[in-house]
């Protein structure tokens, strides 16, 4: 891959971050320190616009393609508006319409989802009994489709799925196809109804927003509950979550293991886990003392 090529000759990789807000990202960090521990520099750069057009979009990633970039991420809230300014999807990014992984392939730009990896291998971690009940999904934009192909790619195969925007529901419903059966919920309250785990897939409960996405009330012991949000680690959900007794999975192993497969796609190398696990770790204690200072 052109990454292998940039590093073996100069020792330096550029990769970067599309998306708004991402000034609290660990991904700089992670990615960086797991180049270290594989014997070369990466420079990752934050590439913070809010509201960006089509138009916009097409000249970020002209960029990329054109100033020497390994790759770059895209978080919230272009996952889905890149897919179709791509050269190139993966079949898994192409199956699910979201992207968050954009690698650089000669003059081709090439799209993938480790998001969707990334929560597999973390769901994974938490041995749960295969078919133990639907799985609900709160938010069905690029990050709930991801965790959607995870958790079907894992043997789960009943979602609940619930968005302000039903129609989303409808497109991923319609997207996950025999992978699993979806049922579009009408309320937060019927989504997990019954679910054997609830996940949180929107950006509620990133600082500086303290809002939940289901209430506290409707949190059962028995459940297993899951945040894609990792700033603060510990948002209000996970803390509710814990306080009913219920299993919890912050959006730590999200991060981490997202970020290992976009090592491995960006460079063609294998990252040291525990560099990036150290690293995400450091930098999530740094803003925690900031936000405690504050």
């Amino acid at each position: 891959m052109p990454a292998i090529a940039i590093a073996n000759k100069t020792k330096r990789v550029l990769l970067g971050l599309i998306g708004s807000p991402i000034a609290h990202s660990a991904t700089p960090a992670m990615q960086e320190a797991a180049a270290r521990a594989a014997g070369f520099e990466a420079h990752y750069h934050l590439v913070e616009v809010a509201g960006a057009s089509r138009f916009d979009l097409i000249a970020m990633l002209e960029g990329v393609r054109r100033l020497g970039f390994a790759g770059v991420n895209v978080t919230f809230p272009y996952k889905e508006a890149v897919v179709d300014l791509l050269d190139e999807l993966s079949p898994e990014a192409a199956a699910m319409g979201a992207v968050n992984t954009v690698v650089v392939d000669g003059a081709q730009l090439v799209g993938h989802n480790t998001d969707a990896s990334g929560f597999a291998a973390a769901y994974r971690g938490l041995n749960r009994p295969v078919g133990e009940g639907p799985v609900a999904i709160i938010g069905a934009g690029g990050v709930g489709k991801a965790i959607a192909f995870a958790l079907a790619s894992c043997g789960v195969t009943r979602l609940n799925l619930f968005d302000l925007d039903r129609a989303k529901c409808e497109t991923l419903a319609g997207l996950l196809e025999t992978r699993a059966e979806a049922m579009i919920a009408d309320s937060v309250e019927q989504a997990v109804a019954g679910a054997a785990g609830i996940v949180n897939g929107t950006p509620l409960g990133m600082l500086p927003n303290r809002d939940m996405p289901v209430p506290a009330g409707l949190i059962r012991e028995e459940q297993w509950i899951a945040d894609a949000v990792y700033y603060p680690l510990w948002t209000p959900f996970l803390k509710a979550a814990q306080a009913a007794g219920a299993t919890v999975m912050t959006g730590r192993e999200l991060a981490i293991h997202q970020a290992l497969d976009a090592f491995r796609l960006f460079t063609g190398l294998e990252p040291s886990q525990e560099a990036m696990a150290e690293s995400f770790d450091r930098t999530m204690a740094a803003r925690a003392s900031i936000v405690r200072a504050a």
